[in-house]
């Protein structure tokens, strides 16, 4: 009997707790399910008698490590600066550990003594990052067997909203952590265009986009995530030319977003106290320079050429310019803003997100004298309903499907591990496809 332990309940937890169960009779697994919030627990196991729901605070070391040492593998759903307390004690206790986040310097310290022991350290395996690595090393392999030197890889992905539940002029509402969105760019973007490296600061990152075209669904605004050029040793890209990852949002989106970036409003470092005896408008207000007039008229001189209508339409569906309340007593600018957005871009009953990503190649065959060809390569999930979400499952069932993989000895690695190589990314892609999760290539122009 296997027993794996699965710490953290939210969002992104439902298919992931849902794989496990299903094959945990044919493969004997026993599926602890731990979490501060023991009711979401016993929801999401829905009473299946080889899951366990437990009640559990990550801060009490003591128990962390007394149940980590109980099971044979680790899988945290927590935010990610909580996972190096979780890698330390895995290694240290002999378990193996995966998670859907980025590889953080914690986790990279932990890689040595990890191999030393055996212990399997997966990251990164969820949706982006995750499917993204998986599908993009597909065909960056299939290019190199032609004899193919890819000269530019792009690559992006976004959490939205289905079109038939966009109901909101931001075409956007909340799949995964909310407090994410918020805080999304924050730092200085890196990547490389053209040989050069190019960065671009938060302050221009939402006004700094690129379209990209989605086949039967539109454009979307692209904006550049913090760090691209860290992946080119991963992909094996070491001659490329370009390469960037991003994030997508609706069109039109990221230019309303930037007003947010300019005024402060997405600033976590300060704390506003008394914000309930605040309307939004009078928040808007504190964060403009002194002067007449309204508080929308104030904001487009101060935003000058910067103002649209896209723009105005979008605040006023906030009611940034009415006597709304804040709801919390005090908070960051961040805070109070993400309180206001939660509300306003929830998942309604019925409701169900998209998640959209796309690859686009740019390469040489050196043996034919034939010019730059261009592969687009582009993923579409649209979820079942508020619950079950593209998101949960694109984020889940990547990890499952892995952690099931290396349980039932489909690859055997050890350290820190991304889904970058064959024996974890073919029979990861293959049952992904199996589950409706297909990519569609087409040649670009």
């Amino acid at each position: 009997m296997t027993k794996i332990l699965i710490i953290g309940a939210g969002r992104s937890a439902t298919s992931l707790i849902d794989y496990l169960l299903k094959h945990s009779v044919l493969y004997d697994w026993k599926i602890t399910v731990a979490d501060v919030d023991l009711k979401l627990v016993e929801e999401k196991l829905a009473g299946n008698e080889n899951g366990k729901a437990l009640l559990f605070d990550i801060k009490n070391e003591e128990k962390r490590r007394a149940i980590i040492s109980q099971h044979d593998l680790i899988i945290s759903m927590l935010p990610a600066f909580l996972h190096g307390d979780v890698a330390r004690d895995c290694v240290e206790l002999g378990k193996h550990m995966a998670t859907a986040s980025y590889v953080s310097a914690d986790m990279k310290a932990l890689n040595e003594e990890a191999k030393k022991k055996n212990i399997l350290l997966l990251n990164e395996c969820g949706l982006d990052p995750g499917i993204d690595h998986a599908s993009a090393m597909k065909l960056i392999d299939e290019i190199k067997r032609q004899g193919g030197e890819i000269t530019s890889f792009k690559s992006y992905c976004g959490g939205l909203v289905a079109p038939q539940s966009n109901d909101n002029p931001w075409g956007y509402k909340f799949s995964w952590n909310p407090r994410n969105v918020v805080l999304a760019g924050q730092g200085t973007a890196q990547y490389l265009e053209g040989e050069q490296l190019k960065f671009i600061p938060y302050n221009r990152l939402f006004r700094q986009t690129e379209t990209v075209d989605i086949e039967s669904y539109g454009k979307f605004d692209a904006y550049a995530n913090r760090d691209s050029i860290g992946y080119i040793n991963d992909y094996g890209l070491q001659n490329i030319k370009t390469m960037l990852r991003g994030t997508l949002r609706e069109h039109g989106y990221c230019e309303a977003w930037d007003v947010f970036v300019k005024l402060g409003l997405t600033d976590d470092t300060s704390r506003i106290t008394n914000a309930s005896k605040l309307t939004y408008t009078a928040l808007l207000d504190s964060f403009l320079p002194a002067g007449t007039g309204s508080v929308k008229e104030r904001l487009k001189n101060y935003l000058d050429s910067c103002w649209n209508q896209n723009i105005e339409t979008k605040l006023d569906y906030l009611e940034l310019f009415s006597d709304k309340k804040i709801s919390l007593g005090e908070g960051s600018p961040a805070q109070l803003l993400q309180a206001l957005l939660e509300e306003k871009w929830k998942l309604k009953e019925g409701d169900k997100d998209m998640i959209v990503m796309q690859h686009q190649f740019e390469y040489r065959l050196k043996q034919e004298p034939f010019p730059t060809k261009k592969i687009n390569s582009s993923l579409v999930v649209i979820g079942k309903d508020q619950n079950h979400t593209a998101m949960a499952l694109t984020v889940g069932l990547p990890l499952a499907i892995t952690v099931k993989n290396f349980l039932t000895k489909k690859f055997d690695l050890n350290g820190v591990q991304i889904p970058t190589k064959k024996e974890i990314y073919e029979p990861l892609l293959k049952e992904l496809e199996e589950n409706g999760i297909i990519f569609k290539e087409i040649d670009a122009k």
